[in-house]
């Protein structure tokens, strides 16, 4: 089997990095390692990979600082970032997902069910986590926003927005059916989907961070219900 996807592999311990990156070549994959956070930024901004999968637990800067500092690299934007978390860090789960990851990985896992989960990741790569009809133009134009979802670009005025994965698919959510309240439920099904468990914090974090970037007045808090979009002619 042979691919062209590139995979960045970021963890300290040579076991665990030796491990994931035999399985991974085995079928194919172009993979890279690195065993801490500052190495991880330079490479990834040298290989562009498709995605990085990142242990949370590492000395002087962990997985949540490393996933919070590539989010802030526009290049890497479509770049799925994926934790590895022990069974028990439910809090590290949580962080991963508010630092700006795509998923998580409990560890330990066994050789096929890495490369089942790692297929099933990269089948995202360059899409929405979510199929939203917007409608059939890529460009959606809301106010001052600026919305390409084929490049997968945000703009407001003439600001270029580094949006992560889920922001952005929560913004594309948002603005499909403007006026309409979205239940924390249905945010939790087309976001997330039914396999993870987030809690109110999560999205509370992903909005806030939306808010920041495009502006306060196009997302409202609907008290004990959800949220809705408000686009510039209402």
């Amino acid at each position: 089997m042979e691919n062209n996807y590139k995979i960045l592999l970021v963890d300290d311990e040579p076991d665990i990095l030796e491990f994931l990156s035999y399985n991974l070549k085995k079928v194919g994959y172009i993979v890279f390692t690195a065993n801490n956070g500052k190495d991880a930024i330079k490479l990834a901004k040298q290989q562009n990979p498709h995605l990085i999968i990142l242990d949370v637990m590492m000395p002087e800067m962990d997985g949540i600082e490393t996933c919070e500092e590539l989010r802030k690299i526009p290049q890497l934007s479509s770049t799925i970032i994926t934790f590895l978390t022990a069974r028990n860090e439910d809090y590290s789960q949580i962080a991963g997902f508010e630092a700006g990851g795509d998923d998580y990985i409990a560890k330990p896992i066994k050789p096929k069910v890495l490369v089942s989960r790692v297929g099933a990741l990269l089948k995202r790569y360059g899409k929405a986590d979510v199929d939203i009809d917007t409608g059939s133009d890529n460009i959606i134009r809301l106010g001052d926003l600026v919305i390409d979802k084929e490049k997968y670009t945000v703009k407001n005025g003439s600001e270029e927005l580094s949006l992560p994965r889920k922001e952005f698919s929560l913004l594309l959510l948002l603005i499909s059916k403007p006026q309409k309240v979205f239940t924390r439920d249905e945010i939790y099904s087309a976001i997330w989907g039914d396999n993870i468990v987030v809690g109110d914090r999560t999205i509370d974090v992903h909005i806030r961070k939306l808010r920041e970037k495009i502006g306060e007045d196009y997302i409202k808090t609907v008290k004990g219900v959800g949220y809705k979009f408000i686009d510039g002619n209402n």
